[in-house]
């Protein structure tokens, strides 16, 4: 419709108008129509179009609404044979609730997101790949033979380069996300085995906090004076919330490929047991008293590194089974 009124402007012409070409009525009916119905797309191509996109906002209870706003849907036929998409996965641990799911037909294909996962919204990957060319990336212009054993970096599945010292790269971008230099939504995953540097700044990946631990001597980042100024103002005027302890790199973002690469222990009681198993030379620690408590093997705390540690175990869970 508007090269058709292009051309016929080029042929007479005459000035050509936004307003003239584009009707205003178009565009409006056709978002009330998606909006009102959730099939995103034309309503002449009924078929094509994305069934769903928009729905009414659950307003049951509180607690329905809550869990509405966090629920996934796995675009697979309800009617479809194959068990393996509705069966829980270990990967959907801290992602995905374990138990929120309904009975029936959409069992397991309708999942809903875990109590403090979120969804990334996406940042430009420019000042990453900025970046990247300051901190020595060899271009693939300018390979060599030798550099067929460095290893080779990627932004968002794009070849970018290769770099010689991947170990010093991975902690130096580790330190400007926990600077919040760069984005906290930014993922770096470093592949050992294939020698690969994987950056990803995309939408839509999954993300779960956790604290951060202090490598040099095993204990969490986050202090007691950090939770004392939960609530209290800064210099800056504005509230010590959760946003800042992100910020001051405490807390960390992790996405599940990330995820592979990192030692979390799961609570900051095993965290201090672990040091305490290291101080004894290895020796089994003395045996619980508490009959209901978790049961826990020795070789819990063998590992020399935690990198992270879990907020807390509960957070598996999602709105309503929590």
């Amino acid at each position: 419709h508007i090269i058709r009124h292009l051309q016929r402007c080029v042929e007479e012409h005459r000035e050509f108008h936004i307003q003239s070409a584009v009707k205003s009525g178009t565009i409006t009916n056709g978002l009330k129509y998606s909006l009102a119905t959730g099939n995103w797309g034309d309503q002449k191509k009924f078929m094509q179009a994305k069934a769903g996109v928009s729905q009414v906002l659950n307003r049951y209870t509180f607690a329905s609404t809550l869990s509405h706003l966090r629920r996934c849907n796995t675009p697979i036929g309800r009617d479809g044979k194959i068990a393996k998409p509705r069966q829980l996965h270990n990967t959907h641990w801290g992602m995905v609730c374990p138990a929120e799911t309904p009975e029936g037909q959409a069992c397991g294909l309708v999942k809903n997101l875990s109590l403090m996962s979120n969804i990334s919204v996406g940042t430009p990957s420019a000042p990453i790949v900025e970046f990247l060319e300051e901190f020595g990336l060899d271009s693939l212009v300018d390979m060599q033979v030798a550099s067929a054993k460095a290893t080779k970096v990627f932004v968002n599945g794009v070849w970018m380069g290769t770099h010689d010292d991947p170990g010093d790269l991975v902690d130096t971008l580790r330190d400007l996300r926990r600077k919040d230099d760069i984005s906290h939504e930014v993922s770096v995953v470093r592949d050992i085995r294939e020698k690969e540097l994987r950056l990803y700044t995309d939408s839509g990946r999954v993300l779960r906090p956790l604290f951060i631990v202090d490598p040099r001597d095993m204990t969490l980042l986050i202090k007691k004076r950090h939770i004392s100024m939960l609530g209290s103002q800064l210099d800056s005027g504005e509230d010590f919330r959760w946003t800042q302890l992100v910020q001051q790199g405490v807390i960390e973002y992790l996405d599940a490929e990330e995820e592979e690469t990192v030692m979390i222990c799961m609570s900051p009681t095993d965290l201090e047991q672990s040091r305490e198993y290291k101080a004894r030379g290895g020796h089994v620690l003395k045996d619980q008293t508490d009959p209901s408590a978790r049961l826990k093997s020795p070789h819990t705390f063998a590992p020399d590194t935690w990198t992270h540690c879990e907020i807390h175990p509960a957070m598996i869970l999602g709105i309503c089974a929590s």
